[in-house]
């Protein structure tokens, strides 16, 4: 598993250092100056810290419960904590497994974890590469009927998918006061956002928007070690 898990790693820093050499010298022929050119790859490296955070956060949470070459592949690739953890948790749920806290040792059961983490993303990559042209062709064209329909379209399906995600927070309210542990947190990562929010509005913090969802996510995971023992979780 480490071994594949490596490889799978080392072809994506591969084809990572091969668009940028590719990109740096099709900015040469375009005459740009080197000056910027080191400018925009260390302004990119910058950049690309906080998104690793999140991942890397995602690949800690979810190794406790898969061990760490599968999630370390899933979210180094194309996976999203959003979507495999809730993956998992519903796949070992269907094979009585209630805790993701407890390492998986069944074979038998990791294996249908993989397969639904994997099947379940490949909708996405298959509408995108054989129905994109035609999807943004029709939006295309109901924002050139109706540019306020067209916004509401969009807003209508981000809110679709939020709530979705949402659902999940209530999945143990009858439980009591250890089943809203998870609202407890998620208020706590709202609260953190907010603020993040007016610092980069009102004191003009721009760097901090770059940071903004990692912080959130740390002091949301920070935050829920008193509220799980406040709570009797």
């Amino acid at each position: 598993m480490y071994l594949i898990a490596g490889l799978v790693i080392l072809f994506v820093v591969i084809q990572s250092l091969f668009f940028l050499l590719r990109a740096v010298k099709r900015a040469r022929s375009l005459h740009m100056d080197d000056a910027v050119i080191r400018r925009t790859i260390s302004a990119s490296a910058l950049f690309t810290v906080a998104p690793a955070l999140a991942i890397l956060i995602g690949v800690i949470s979810l190794s406790q419960f898969l061990g760490l070459p599968l999630p370390w592949v899933r979210l180094s690739v194309l996976g999203a904590l959003t979507y495999e953890l809730p993956a998992a948790q519903s796949a070992a749920s269907a094979m009585g497994i209630q805790s993701t806290a407890t390492l998986v040792t069944d074979p038998q059961v990791f294996s249908a974890i993989a397969w639904v983490m994997t099947l379940g993303i490949l909708s996405g990559i298959l509408v995108v590469l054989f129905g994109l042209k035609k999807i943004e062709h029709g939006l295309d064209r109901i924002r050139q009927k109706d540019a306020k329909k067209s916004s509401l379209l969009m807003d209508s399906l981000f809110l679709g998918m939020i709530c979705a995600f949402t659902g999940l927070l209530f999945a143990d309210i009858q439980q009591g006061l250890p089943g809203m542990i998870p609202i407890a947190v998620a208020l706590v990562s709202m609260i953190l956002m907010a603020l993040c929010g007016l610092m980069i509005r009102r004191l003009h913090v721009k760097w901090l928007e770059q940071y903004a969802l990692p912080l959130c996510m740390l002091g949301g995971m920070i935050a829920a070690i008193p509220l799980t023992q406040l709570m009797g979780g």
